[in-house]
Formats: structure tokens, C-alpha cells, sequence
């Protein structure tokens, strides 16, 4: 395993490791110049192990959910790890977070950044083909932490990448997140059943805690009596994204956290977008400087196609054919308020 640090001219910077393609640190300045890591996670790459919930880390082959663990292909099944109740969970048991990737450090004009490459075989997991990944992390001038995502397969197979850094915009070790205010460009979003699988709907969010399209504070909503939070015990959902054209580079979301001013907006060319708010971090992970990492202390967006899309004909597909070339970018740019 390797570290990498990548540094912009204005002083941001964060720490890289290709275990995972893990951002391990994340410091950003507030709206009075002190600087802060934003991002949940341990102090050393080894920390990242089987109990770590995706902290930082690159998500594949399938980021989110599948249900059963499987799915099919021109009517030939694929058993895919049931590594989350009876569903299958971000790539399953020994997935792109848990691999070691082919690391190149960067540069370019007013950027540097992380090349990485992962060849991940037939039958990993239970997915089919041989697929060449790729990712590139840019931290730019500007501000903006840039993702550029690309793969290539020699049989049919299913692909949906995705980076599950969860962030405190106060400060990784600050607590609770429910000050921050959030804003996503989205008028519906994909509801889900008691496994949180969806059911193949899209509801539409007028009227009920899950709009966002005005700034609303994380905790404003969060423990109203809806059937949906619930049973993810808070947002834990994907938001299908307004677009003016599929595979457009646009706003999905927006966060500002009050206090320190800071800001982060999210571009992505995704449809998608989960905004989960760290319902299921309980205390036991003990992370960078002693913090213990609690209920609702960070809150993650990750750029994505939709859950369970394999089994669900009317969702954007995820399908990839030899011959084709997966492409996608997500970008996390920091301001302050």
C-alpha cells in the first residue's frame, strides 16, 4: 500500500491511499482561513479493514444495492454475495474498496491528482467479464475535487462506480450533522422497501421531508413520522437528479454548514445521487485522532445509477457491452459562506 499527497496553490490538500483508493484526509478552510479535515477516517491505511463502512473509499463494481444478490444478462443469472441481510451491498465481500489498485502520481496545469487502475477478473464477486477500471482524482486551483471514472469489459456485465467519503464540513471529529443545510436539484426520488431495496417507483418529494430543492438543515426533518426514514432511520435514498440532458455535467447538491461558512457543492454527470446522513455509524469505529464516530457525524453524496438497476427495467441501465466504454465524472468543489 501507498500514500499520496495532493495539494492545490490555495492549501488544500488531502491524503490519498490506493488500498481502496481511500481518501484518508481532507482539510479545507473556513470562511476565516483555518483549515479543517472534512472527511471521516482512520489514521493509518492498515485501519481500513472488513468493519470499516466504506469510509472514503472507491465503491464497485455495483455501488449500492442489489436485490438477492442477483441479477440477469440476456436471460443467463448471475449469484452475486449477499453481504448485507439478503441483498448484495457496493461490490460485495472483497470489492474495490479492499483491493489494492496501480497508483501514478499526476500533475497538469493548475492541478495534481492520483492515476489509479484495477483489472478486476471474470467471476469476481459473481460478476461477469473482465473489467479494466479506472479513476483518476484531481484536486484543482479552483478548489474542486475533481473524478474522472472510465472501465471496459470483454463481456456483458453491470457497472456503477461510485466514491462513499462521508463528510463534517464543521470538521471530521465535530459530531452530529443535522446543522448542515442541504440543497438537491432533484423533484423525486426512489423510494424503498423494508430492505431498502426500491421499489421500482419514483415519488415525488412536494410536500414531504425528503425536498431539498430549497436549503433545508439535515436534522430539520429527519425524525419526521414517514414511513421511508424510518426504515433507513434517517436519509438514506436515492435522488433522481433534474437534468437538462442525460450525462450532463450539472449541480446534483449543494451543503453549507453555518458555522464555519464552509461549502461543498456537488457536479456529477450521474443520474443520481445518495444522500445518506450516517445512520448507521454507532460509535464503535474510533477514528483519526481518538474521535469516535457516532450517529449522524457525517453525511455522504455519492454520484451514482440507481440502486438495483439490474432488476429494474424502468431505471437508467447499468448494462456494459465489450466494444463500449464506461465514462463518468463526479466533481466536489469547496467554497465557503
Amino acid at each position: 500500500m501507498n500514500e499520496f499527497r495532493l495539494e492545490n496553490k490555495n492549501g488544500i490538500w488531502m491524503r490519498v491511499t490506493d488500498y481502496g483508493g481511500i481518501v484518508m484526509e481532507l482539510h479545507v478552510p473556513d470562511r476565516d482561513g483555518a483549515f479543517s479535515d472534512v472527511v471521516l477516517g482512520f489514521d493509518a491505511a492498515s485501519a481500513y479493514g472488513e468493519d470499516s463502512p466504506y469510509l472514503g473509499a472507491l465503491v464497485g463494481r455495483y455501488g449500492n444495492r442489489i436485490a438477492k444478490g442477483k441479477f440477469s444478462i440476456d436471460g443467463k443469472e448471475y449469484t452475486l454475495a449477499r453481504n448485507n441481510g439478503e441483498n448484495h451491498l457496493h461490490g460485495g465481500i472483497r470489492a474495490f474498496d479492499k483491493v489494492v489498485w496501480q497508483s501514478e502520481p499526476i500533475s497538469g496545469d493548475g492541478f495534481t491528482g492520483l492515476r489509479l487502475r484495477y483489472l478486476s477478473p471474470d467471476g469476481e464477486e459473481g460478476y461477469p467479464g473482465n473489467l479494466d477500471v479506472g479513476v483518476t482524482y484531481k484536486l484543482t486551483d479552483q478548489n474542486e475535487w475533481i473524478i474522472e471514472y472510465s472501465a471496459t469489459t470483454d463481456a456483458p456485465t453491470v457497472v456503477n462506480l461510485t466514491q462513499h467519503s462521508y463528510f463534517n464540513l464543521a470538521g471530521h471529529a465535530s459530531g452530529q450533522n443535522l446543522d448542515h443545510e442541504v440543497r438537491i436539484n432533484a423533484s423525486s426520488y426512489t423510494p424503498v422497501d423494508e430492505n431498502l431495496i426500491p421499489t421500482g417507483q419514483f415519488a415525488d418529494v412536494e410536500g414531504t421531508p425528503f425536498d431539498f430543492r430549497e436549503s433545508v438543515k439535515i436534522g430539520e426533518r429527519i425524525e419526521d413520522p414517514d414511513e421511508q426514514l424510518k426504515r433507513a432511520r434517517g436519509y438514506d435514498h436515492n435522488y433522481v437528479l433534474s437534468k437538462t440532458e442525460p450525462g450532463a455535467l450539472e449541480l446534483a447538491a449543494a451543503v453549507c454548514e453555518p458555522d464555519s461558512g464552509r461549502t461543498l457543492e456537488v457536479l456529477t454527470t450521474e443520474p443520481g445521487v445518495q444522500f445518506y446522513t450516517g445512520n448507521f455509524l454507532d460509535g464503535s469505529l474510533v477514528g483519526k485522532e481518538g474521535a469516535r464516530y457516532r450517529f449522524r457525524n457525517g453525511f455522504c453524496l455519492e454520484a451514482q445509477h440507481f440502486p438495483d438497476s439490474p432488476n429494474q427495467p424502468n431505471f437508467p441501465s447499468t448494462r456494459l457491452n465489450p466494444g463500449q466504454s464506461y465514462r463518468s465524472t463526479t466533481v466536489y468543489r469547496f467554497g465557503v459562506r
